[in-house]
């Protein structure tokens, strides 16, 4: 009996006339459209407008976008600056390199400049998009599955990966099954997001501090799923430069966890910094009591 193995797809890209468009360019496209899609309707259940959420995804993600580049450049400057690589080549997103690091980091960033000048609570909106977050990263995983990238190493699972020879980095040549670490994180990912959304139901978790659980979540399962991929990455001390990242980020948000828990255990009452009152929109944490009627959770949930 044949053993059973997961294919990689036979194409990562197609035409449309003259275009061509890239699958994994489709995958991070679905991916921000399914985020700003829940956290544009937690935001409004929140006391916000589906118009102002809108400027404020704008700039995040466009922001985002650019921060996640230039970390995966930055870190990875060989690829693009090396004796026989074409700088240009840093510019085309399209092939993959888009660092999560830097663009959770520039697109908050974006969203905390945006939150001042409104007068919006920077937690809430970062409570608002966390979990959203894990569910775009998980969808765009899925291109990195089309690019035949990013896989661990080699295996014999049945769930092992099948990768082309063209595909397979120098010295794993003779290997063709990998670990499929891109599916690894998916299914993280996809977990997470659903665990977001019910510890933003159970607990009071409001003012940033699900965005500082999402921290903690993604990091811990990066550190161990960054530990079986064999693409080319700088390393320090026998470890890849991004497990440090994930251990240390995880390290510093934990301790933020505990620093808001201490001095601030429960929610703000209002999205606005000014503390006008939330007037909710569409609710989409609505629960059902056993009388039948429907009660709503803090506005800042």
């Amino acid at each position: 009996m044949t053993p059973l193995f997961l294919p990689s797809p036979p194409i990562s890209s197609f035409q449309v006339g003259p275009v061509t468009i890239h699958i994994y360019a489709l995958c991070m496209l679905t991916g921000i459209v399914v985020a700003w899609i829940l956290s544009s309707r937690r935001f409004v259940a929140k006391g916000g407008t589906p118009e102002l959420f809108d400027s404020l995804a704008l700039w995040s993600v466009v922001i985002g976008i650019i921060g996640a580049r230039l970390y995966h450049v930055i870190t990875d400057p060989e690829l693009y600056f090396a004796a026989g690589r074409n700088p240009i080549d840093a510019f085309k997103i399209w092939n993959g390199g888009l660092g999560i690091w830097g663009a959770v980091a520039a697109g908050a960033i974006a969203a905390l400049v945006w939150c001042r000048r409104h007068g919006v609570r920077f937690g809430v909106v970062a409570d608002c998009v966390a979990p959203a977050l894990l569910f775009a990263q998980a969808i765009g995983r899925l291109g990195n599955w089309f690019n035949q990238e990013l896989f661990g190493r080699p295996t014999t699972l049945r769930w092992g990966l099948l990768i082309d020879p063209q595909h397979r980095p120098p010295g794993y040549e003779q290997y063709a099954t990998f670990q499929p670490t891109f599916l690894y994180e998916l299914i993280w990912c996809t977990i997470g997001g659903f665990l977001l959304l019910w510890l933003s139901r159970r607990f009071a978790l409001g003012g940033g501090k699900l965005f500082t659980v999402y921290v903690m979540y993604y990091c811990f399962g990066r550190f161990f799923i960054e530990s079986l991929r064999i693409d080319p990455a700088n390393h320090l001390g026998g470890m890849r430069l991004n497990d440090y990242t994930s251990a240390g980020v995880f390290v510093v948000a934990t301790l933020v966890l505990i620093w808001q828990l201490w001095h601030h255990p429960g929610k703000p009452t209002s999205i606005w910094r000014d503390g006008r009152p939330a007037e909710s929109g569409i609710q989409d944490d609505l629960s059902i009591t056993r009388d039948g009627s429907t009660t709503v959770p803090d506005a800042d949930e």
